[in-house]
């Protein structure tokens, strides 16, 4: 035991049963017994639980029962390493909400349909598969040469909220990064014209539902690496991920930049995230300049 954080002895097997490894872990079935995946591993989980804890995210209901979780994945990394990192904490006890996997098959042409469901089923989490053809929505609405990303993130919550209801869950939880945060920070104050991230935790606008993101904490480069190593089935975005002039991708190129040229860069922003002085901003909504 390290960190709170328990060791694992993972091999590279096929069959979780003949590698040992129990259950709720076969997330890591492929994974290699090096020391550096451990150490990874490690790192991402510490973060995870400290991003639980920090935001009171996995606080219990009024009754006392647990809350009920709808994990969101998409089939990209990042969702497959959240899901592994919610496994592994309440394998260890330090996560109390039940998981219920969701999927939105959003009727992308070449969808590979069968992998979520068939690696969800191998982990024996209970899921949801969702098919809404909302691609057809947004090829049709959206005029050419504009990007997709706003009214499909908007048509995909409000399909989730709807699931999240039918199971009685609590949260959905997503798989955003530290990074996707200050890339939209950075959206916001380059193009949007405010300060604004996206927030570990928020309270939906009917009030019946949290949005959680547990990964809050975890840079995008250590997920990167993490589903490498575990060799998870990703399933690539074919929608938006084609297109070309997204603006988060000019955030992403230009954050890379600054830590390439001040390594650490990322961790300093994210920081600044954390530590708001209203009295030195200019919004008199959240400071009451005339009292000074």
């Amino acid at each position: 035991m390290a960190d709170g954080i328990t060791d694992i002895d993972t091999g590279v097997a096929e069959d979780k049963e003949a590698s040992g490894i129990k259950p709720e872990l076969a997330a890591y079935r492929h994974a290699p017994s090096s020391v550096a995946f451990k150490k990874l591993r490690k790192r991402i989980l510490r973060e995870t639980q400290e991003a639980i804890r920090k935001f009171a995210m996995d606080t219990p209901r009024e009754d006392g029962s647990p809350q009920k979780w709808l994990v969101c994945l998409s089939g990209g990394k990042d969702s497959y390493g959240l899901l592994a990192a919610l496994l592994d904490l309440k394998w260890q006890g330090a996560l109390k909400a039940d998981i219920v996997a969701c999927n939105l098959d959003q009727g992308q042409p070449g969808f590979p349909k069968h992998v979520l469901p068939e690696y969800l089923t191998s982990l024996g989490v209970p899921h949801r598969i969702i098919t809404e053809d909302t691609y057809s929505i947004v090829t049709e609405k959206v005029p050419e040469g504009k990007t997709y990303c706003s009214m499909c993130s908007r048509l995909r919550r409000g399909i989730l909220y709807r699931v999240a209801r039918e199971e009685g869950c609590d949260a959905i939880v997503l798989g955003h990064h530290r990074d996707d945060s200050l890339e939209t920070f950075m959206m916001n104050l380059l193009h949007g014209g405010r300060l604004a991230a996206m927030p570990p935790k928020l309270r939906n606008d009917e009030g019946d539902l949290n949005v959680l993101r547990p990964l809050i904490f975890t840079a995008e480069a250590d997920l990167a690496k993490f589903a490498e190593l575990c060799r998870f089935p990703i399933i690539p975005c074919n929608l938006c991920g084609t297109q070309e002039g997204l603006q988060r991708m000019a955030m992403k190129a230009l954050l890379d930049g600054w830590e390439q040229k001040k390594p650490g860069q990322r961790d300093v922003m994210f920081r600044a995230l954390q530590n708001v002085r209203p009295s030195h901003l200019a919004d008199e909504r959240i400071f009451d300049f005339e009292r000074l």
